[in-house]
């Protein structure tokens, strides 16, 4: 039997024929050394050793991350993250084996998308995750910003007169300078900035529900573009219950890693999946989650293009909001 550390290796030297028969290989894992994942196979009567292909894998609905812990296999959780909420809302956690790992993840995506974080400037807007901690994304930005090695790099709240200052010495050094931030804040900072900051690259991660009216996800990303004289404004898909993230670098269109897949399925039948071009609730398939479970059936709905990349086009409704995947308020 593979162990924790076996998967790691070949989750990062994945390629597009071992996509299949590593899934398989998780799956297998998974269903036997997890619990939650286990009940919940054989509640649906699934067969394991009848299981040949990714399309009869059953995913685990992610409410269950509210109620259980969701481990696979036997051991104590470096770090647990939590899911953005109010107090009076049950907040997911996904408890994590390997936070080394977890970085490495999150560094190799980012680095095929954006080029090396030691090129990189990292500043971050990103005030509701830093006042509710144990965010995965805040973990995240941490360490992008110290891989960074640049005193420029860090958190900036509401000092946007010292973020613009810094966004203005940084691309005058011919940096890679991306700003992380929620809807709310880098809408606050494109209404402050006063120039044109051309070569920024912003990274909107969501909004969060009470900051007034909604934009839809065009007409925030235009008045971004607008505010800060910028050409794309980019956005990152990622999650509480989910080690990867997806990035958008344009038009709402994400791209995944070789270890992450989207797969759409039926609204009113969530075992049946759908073609490219279809839309439904998204599932996905997270191979980084090989210590939790990495087949996840999530609220969000969305439609994959047959280039590949993915698009989210709503919440299913009376869903839980998460502050990740809301329009901007």
């Amino acid at each position: 039997m593979h162990s924790l550390n076996d998967f790691k290796d070949s989750i990062l030297n994945i390629n597009a024929d071992s996509f299949e028969e590593l899934s398989l290989e998780i799956f297998n894992f998974q269903v036997k050394a997890n619990k939650i994942y286990g009940e919940y196979a054989d509640s649906l009567g699934i067969v394991v050793d009848e299981v040949v292909s990714i399309d009869q894998i059953p995913f685990l609905p992610i409410e269950f991350f509210k109620s259980f812990d969701i481990k696979s296999g036997n051991w104590l959780a470096e770090k647990t993250f939590l899911s953005s909420g109010t107090t009076s809302a049950a907040r997911s956690k996904h408890l994590i084996e390997d936070e080394t790992f977890y970085r490495s993840i999150c560094k190799s995506i980012f680095e095929s998308f954006y080029g090396p974080l030691s090129e990189s400037t990292i500043l971050a807007l990103l005030p509701s995750y830093q006042q509710q901690g144990n965010s995965g994304l805040i973990n995240m930005v941490d360490f992008f910003i110290k891989e960074s090695q640049t005193e420029h790099s860090g958190y900036f709240l509401n000092d946007y007169a010292k973020l613009e200052v810094a966004i203005v010495e940084e691309l005058r050094n011919n940096r890679n300078v991306v700003l992380f931030g929620v809807s709310f804040a880098l809408l606050e900072f494109s209404r402050y900035v006063g120039r044109n900051l051309n070569g920024l690259k912003v990274i909107e991660t969501g909004g969060m529900k009470g900051r007034g009216r909604e934009y839809t996800k065009e007409e925030l990303h235009a008045v971004l573009k607008e505010g800060l004289g910028i050409d794309i404004v980019h956005s990152e898909y990622g999650m509480t219950e989910l080690m990867s993230q997806a990035y958008s670098g344009g038009e709402g269109r994400f791209d995944t890693p070789d270890w992450m897949r989207i797969v759409i399925r039926e609204m009113n039948d969530p075992f049946n999946y759908l073609q490219d071009g279809k839309t439904g609730g998204i599932n996905v398939i997270d191979l980084a989650n090989v210590h939790s479970c990495s087949f996840i059936e999530t609220k969000d709905i969305g439609i994959v293009r047959t280039d590949g990349k993915f698009e989210i086009l709503g919440r299913i409704d009376n869903s839980d909001l998460r502050g990740c995947n809301l329009l901007v308020t």
